[in-house]
């Protein structure tokens, strides 16, 4: 079976879509396809052109027997089976926090690439549910298969040093960063922000911008709690980050965040300051709490394997074929 996967998105970004590719191509046989490099114009270009017009006549060219996008940036009908992964509906349930771009192309563009999809895959039973509900897609056409962390995300290696609390994400409106930053403040904590600038002139106290994966990791050992406010996600990566580092999380409880923390977490309404303010307090003052925290989310992390990820997602390809 000759599986092609576009490669594409590992030119514009390294956050989890990256590392979900990265860790499907290390383990499973793939046909790589890819189109242009980085930079807006090409993004753009991906999007008008590839994606629509080229990428359906190249996977026919290359005669593949499956097309697997690992977005919903993906052609909207193809004569090759295709296989759409759709880490989550955000753009669609709250547009305002994207760019003009983004929403309008995804409002266009999603349902007709899920619904050309032969399968589709989601990383969170919660995502599953948003293209049930929100596309109204045939929930047997829709395949939960949550996603995983591995090395250097381990209890086990460097600490940063300091006392500080840290916070994961991108600079953008979903990730709520100024509630955190405030409450940090207020607890009397000095926070991190690890992340990519994005948009929306969101600036934060405290970004340290992008790291490596060893020095994320690094930071997460250091840190006295992780902090993940976010208003929406698909799975919410740095969460399961945190807890298979050996760090006490604080989350929001929105979307998808407790499916993944489940009991592991302190699980926090994304908009109430003062409870993200006590939290914070809590863990700094009570080590006992966090390190019971801390091994709840140790033995959490421990049931996400990118294994069974990628095995389930192969044997997905061949029930696409029927």
């Amino acid at each position: 079976m000759r599986v092609g996967i576009d490669v594409s998105p590992l030119v514009q970004t390294r956050a989890g879509t990256a590392r979900y590719l990265r860790a499907l191509l290390d383990r499973n046989e793939y046909e790589r396809v890819a189109w242009g490099g980085s930079g807006r114009a090409a993004a753009i270009a991906r999007d008008l052109w590839w994606y629509p017009l080229a990428l359906p006549g190249e996977a026919k060219r290359r005669d593949l027997d499956v097309l697997h996008c690992p977005t919903f940036r993906a052609p909207f009908s193809t004569t090759v089976p295709l296989v759409v992964t759709v880490l989550d509906l955000a753009v669609l349930r709250h547009p305002g926090m994207f760019n003009q771009w983004s929403r309008r192309y995804s409002r266009f563009a999603v349902p007709r690439v899920v619904q050309a999809a032969a399968a589709v895959i989601t990383i969170s039973e919660f995502t599953k549910s948003e293209v049930v509900d929100v596309l109204g897609t045939a929930p047997e056409k829709v395949h939960a298969i949550p996603i995983a962390v591995e090395a250097p995300f381990t209890p086990e290696g460097p600490s940063a040093e300091g006392d500080y609390v840290l916070s994961v994400g991108t600079l953008e409106p979903r990730k709520n960063l100024a509630r955190v930053v405030d409450a940090a403040q207020r607890a009397g904590a000095e926070l991190r922000v690890v992340g990519a600038e994005g948009w929306g002139g969101v600036k934060v106290d405290g970004w340290v911008g992008r790291v490596s994966d060893e020095e994320l990791a690094a930071l997460y050992r250091g840190a006295r709690c992780v902090v993940y406010p976010s208003l929406y996600e698909g799975f919410g990566l740095p969460v399961l980050e945190a807890m298979a580092s050996g760090t006490p999380i604080l989350a929001s409880d929105r979307s998808s965040m407790p499916e993944v923390a489940g009991d592991a977490g302190v699980l926090l309404d994304p908009t109430d300051r003062d409870a993200w303010t006590q939290a914070i307090a809590d863990v700094l003052q009570s080590s006992h709490r966090a390190e019971l925290f801390a091994a709840r989310g140790r033995r959490r992390a421990q049931r996400f394997t990118w294994e069974s990820a990628a095995r389930r997602v192969l044997s997905l390809m061949d029930l696409s074929l029927n």
